[in-house]
């Protein structure tokens, strides 16, 4: 058995939230559960149990009903958690109106600004009143076009307060990328910034704004944030005014209650295979939700400083503002990862003493790569947990996390999305870390992996599903009134099973391997190749900066391309080619070895951050990408069109 890369101790066990969950479980039911396998097995068994004993455990704040916690538990889609309870969101996140820090911001170019408890909930309250005054209710939309300031937050949590629907976007999206997401929803009102700021660039987002407003009939009040600007020209802009002085008569913050179903966010998927989808997410089950992966999962405290480097149009933005319900501080930052340098990031969690360190799998994998190494040039002593998503993080990573970041910490790779605003895959503070394995299943999700034929595997590569209801299902998509696109999307692979489209395997130790995304998984000769093992495999290479794989339809067949970008100075030239399919045969097997390998300047990536194998594959067959506006950037696929290397 491959040893840990990191074993909690036990005091760190005997501390975990988990831990004190484990004895109200035992003592509410008469159980004498020891550890996480028990009661994982426990929890997926009886979920209405374990989501009312964790609502009960994690205080929320709600006028409960009589209805079970989960009503018609065996329809998928069809099951209501909670059915008859109503509460407010807002509520939950500012429970706590104190002195201690509520957040954190800091940007690449030095600023540093705090909100307490106390004038995070003053804020929300002015914002509050002001969206009630202007005529905001339960169900309308508010969106915002925001980096990732305090202002955001503030907006969200107004918009929670009045019953109202939020949903944000990046500012860096483009006007028709805009215009595909909030188009759909119509919303009433629209925060944007004056500009955001990246590697060493400050951006004007105010002429997007006035282009995305004339084609958004539904907006009647625009709001400006200031940033880059103390006082930003409102000239252009209908209907604007500026954050700091909206005007409202004062008045203590009221909490509009609405069912545990109804909807708080609507997200957008990437929208790379057409118009984005308006994913609808419920108030109490966003809430649920995020109590088990924080309190649980994260063993996040009151005492905890919790960072995620996100922009305000990826799930783990939505995901970072719950944090507040537990009353730990958040770390905001605006800005690029690598300005002016790889370590920008990790000194940002040495000076704000960070507890919990949140990035993407990319961003690990080029601090791999990069000359900076935390653990040689900096001191990170409050630094307990590092959370990695976004894509697979390679087996490399796990290893260079423990020599290059730091020694005693956990690293907790976590998978899931944004069609469940949270994770199907999760850290566990009682379990060790395996090279290249996400620790566990996450409580009361039934998350299995399956065959073509629909059957439960173990050790074996496989669909990732899930085969009963949580409370963070989507209650729907927007614009879709008989549920028709929503069951397409996840129910109609497995009938009755949420199918997600992950390639995935459960290993020995109950943790799992992701290989990437079923659609994009590779089928030479008819075997099922996972391209984040490719990845894995070439990308530990010094010369190999990142990698994309696709499957080209050839000969009646179907052969691997692997798209390569190489460090500066580096040619791909005959013997780095042979190393490069060495490493694959060595490492994987021939059948992963590409018959193509060309090495191109950039590689196409969605407005997230992930990089986009369906637009690629899309290209070199002469098919049109359908939706290029979902694309950061979409130049990258020039270099793919009538490549002369793809026609023999």
């Amino acid at each position: 058995m491959t040893d840990a890369l990191w074993r909690p101790s036990a005091e760190v066990i005997a501390g975990a939230n988990l831990t004190r969950f484990m004895a109200v479980v035992n003592a509410r039911h008469a159980l004498s559960i020891s550890d996480y396998a028990q009661l994982y097995d426990w929890s997926v068994r009886h979920l209405d149990e374990f989501w009312t004993d964790l609502a009960c455990f994690a205080d929320v704040r709600a006028q409960f009903g009589s209805a079970p916690a989960i009503t018609d538990p065996q329809r998928m889609p069809g099951a209501r958690f909670f059915a008859d309870t109503v509460l407010n969101f807002a509520e939950n996140l500012l429970r706590f109106r104190d002195d201690e820090p509520a957040i954190v911001f800091r940007n690449e170019r030095g600023e540093r600004r705090a909100l307490s408890f106390r004038e995070l909930h003053a804020e929300v309250a002015r914002v509050s009143c002001w969206l009630r005054q202007i005529g905001v209710r339960r169900g309308d939309r508010v969106a915002a076009v925001l980096p990732n300031l305090p202002e955001t937050c503030i907006a969200m949590l107004a918009t929670a307060s009045v019953g109202a629907v939020f949903s944000s976007c990046s500012p860096d999206f483009g006007v028709p990328a805009l215009l595909d997401r909030l188009g759909q929803i119509a919303p009433k009102v629209l925060f944007v910034a004056d500009g955001y700021c990246y590697a060493g660039k400050s951006i004007d987002s105010l002429a997007t704004a006035a282009a995305a407003l004339a084609s958004l009939p539904s907006v009647t009040h625009l709001v400006v944030v200031p940033y880059l600007s103390a006082a930003p020209s409102l000239a252009g802009l209908r209907d604007a005014a500026r954050f700091d002085q909206l005007s409202a008569t004062a008045g203590p913050l009221a909490y509009e209650y609405v069912g545990f179903n109804d909807p708080l966010y609507i997200l957008y998927s990437s929208g790379t295979t057409g118009v984005p989808k308006c994913i609808v997410h419920g108030v109490g089950g966003t809430l649920l939700k995020h109590q088990a992966e924080h309190v649980l999962h994260t063993d996040l405290k009151r005492s905890d400083r919790i960072f995620y480097f996100t922009t305000c149009g990826w799930m783990m933005w939505n995901w970072l503002m719950s944090a507040l319900a537990v009353g730990s501080t958040l770390v905001l930052f605006d800005g690029s990862p690598y300005h002016p340098d790889p370590g920008a990031l990790w000194r940002v969690a040495q000076e704000e003493r960070i507890t919990i360190f949140g990035t993407s799998a990319r961003y690990l994998a080029a601090i791999q790569k990069s000359r900076f190494k935390p653990a040689r040039e900096l001191e990170l002593p409050a630094l307990r947990t590092i959370l990695s998503t976004g894509s697979p993080l390679a087996p490399e990573a796990f290893e260079s996390v423990y020599h290059d970041v730091k020694e005693d910490v956990q690293l907790s790779s976590i998978s899931g999305g944004t069609d469940l605003v949270g994770c199907f895959l999760l850290g566990c503070p009682l379990l060790p870390v395996y090279r290249g394995e996400m620790q566990c299943r996450g409580l009361a999700l039934r998350v299995d992996v399956f065959d073509e034929q629909g059957h439960p595997v173990r050790g074996r590569k496989g669909e990732l599903v899930c085969t009963a209801p949580f409370p963070s299902m989507p209650i729907g998509f927007w614009n879709d009134p008989d549920g028709r696109r929503y069951r397409a999307a996840y129910y109609e692979r497995f009938p009755g099973v949420w199918h997600h489209g992950d390639y995935a395997l459960i290993t020995a130790h109950d943790g799992v391997v992701i290989f990437g995304r079923s659609d994009a998984v590779l089928n030479p000769a008819g075997v099922r190749i996972g391209t984040a093992e490719i990845y894995a495999a070439v990308e530990r290479l010094p010369e190999i900066l990142e990698s994309l794989a696709i499957g080209q339809q050839w000969q009646q067949d179907v052969r691997i391309v692997l798209f390569v970008r190489l460090q500066p100075g580096v040619e791909l030239d005959p013997v780095l080619q042979k190393k490069i399919r060495d490493t694959i045969r060595l490492t994987l097997s021939p059948r992963h070895v590409p018959a193509k390998i060309i090495a191109v300047p950039d590689l196409p990536r969605t407005l997230s951050g992930k990089l986009s194998e369906l637009a690629v594959r899309a290209v070199i067959h002469g098919e049109p990408v359908r939706n290029a506006d979902a694309l950061a950037n979409p130049e990258a696929l020039a270099y793919f069109a009538a490549l002369p290397e793809l026609q023999s």
